[in-house]
């Protein structure tokens, strides 16, 4: 953490800027970022100045945007400090997400630094995935303990993202001997008529986000070995009848558009050894119009059963572009009626 330049008779609240100094100049240089942009990002987005002299850091602004500044600058650092990175990404998340270290006055008194964020992470092949967002971490609490935990929100939250990273996390230490990714194979409103080439082409436009996430924490080439190898499958949820998923990882996208008797097939595929995913937006449904969603009744019926998780998402917890968030909160607004 920066030490901070604040007079003992001085109140942080009345001081027009505050002057923090990194003692490490190596990690003040990545902090600060090429040319500066991570200074130029806290800026814009907490409506500060930053004026870096050395490895010092004049913050000005308003008192409670200054405070914000400091804490996100102090846990950016931090991060440097235990070896990890900090690029655009984790600039953003800090300003949207980062837990709050205290004011500069709580930094005088000792407050504990990260008070409000347990350290859950994910590590795969490619990366190591951290949840933003209090529900997220306790989601990912949830899919490393909980045999089917059930992640329902907006698009954009981390719901599928986090669950394959589990998964592939989980595969990588042994816990479990293969990944089951799922999807039904539904259009999302528009009609794409028939598809040319071999069942596997005519599925794989389907299932694109699941391979998207599998990119992310897996090399190309082990990737597409473990795929023809079978230790990592993505299919349809039709081609799932009849199966006992054992000793396995089994994630379920999607799966508002899954009807209540494929819900039920799907869950009681559940075998000794495995882990269960089921991931969706109750609010988009593209089944036809008198169909229920199976997600929506399997929510219901099973929210008091032991060993069952949930995690409720909101469009706070949108970790994507900004506007993602801001689009989804207008849309909600506008399904509830004036008055």
């Amino acid at each position: 953490m920066a030490i901070t330049s604040l007079p003992e008779t001085q109140n942080a609240e009345s001081l027009p800027e505050v002057l923090l100094n990194f003692p490490d100049n190596r990690l003040m240089i990545d902090l600060c970022g090429e040319f500066d942009r991570n200074l130029a990002q806290i800026e814009h987005g907490l409506d500060v100045q930053i004026v870096r002299r050395g490895n010092e850091l004049v913050v000005g602004g308003e008192a409670s945007d200054r405070n914000r500044a400091v804490a996100v600058l102090n846990n950016l650092y931090d991060r440097l400090a235990s070896g990890r990175t900090v690029d655009h990404e984790e600039v953003d998340a800090e300003i949207r997400f980062g837990s709050v270290k205290g004011t500069v006055e709580g930094q005088r008194k000792g407050t504990p630094v990260k008070a409000s964020k347990e350290n859950l992470e994910i590590n795969t092949r490619k990366k190591r995935v951290e949840p933003r967002t209090v529900n997220q971490t306790d989601y990912v609490r949830q899919l490393l303990k909980d045999e089917l935990v059930f992640g329902l929100g907006p698009a954009g939250t981390g719901k599928t993202y986090l669950a394959v990273a589990a998964a592939v996390s989980l595969f990588i230490d042994g816990s479990v001997d293969r990944i089951v990714l799922s999807r039904p194979a539904v259009e999302a409103g528009e009609r794409l008529g028939f598809l040319p080439g071999d069942m596997k082409d005519k599925v794989d436009p389907y299932m694109q986000p699941l391979y998207d996430a599998l990119n992310d924490f897996l090399p190309g080439k082990q990737l597409a070995k473990l795929i023809e190898e079978k230790q990592i499958e993505i299919a349809p949820l039709a081609f799932m009848r009849g199966r006992t998923l054992s000793n396995a990882f089994v994630v379920l996208d999607e799966a508002q558009n899954a009807t209540s008797m494929q819900m039920k097939m799907f869950l009681t595929r559940l075998g000794p050894g495995s882990k269960m995913a089921i991931t969706g937006d109750p609010s988009q449904v593209d089944l036809p119009r008198g169909v229920p969603s199976g997600l929506i009744q399997a929510a219901t019926l099973l929210r008091r059963v032991p060993g069952v998780g949930f995690t409720h998402f909101t469009a706070q917890d949108v970790v994507r572009h900004p506007l993602v968030a801001r689009i989804i909160e207008a849309y909600e607004s506008g399904d509830k009626p004036d008055g």
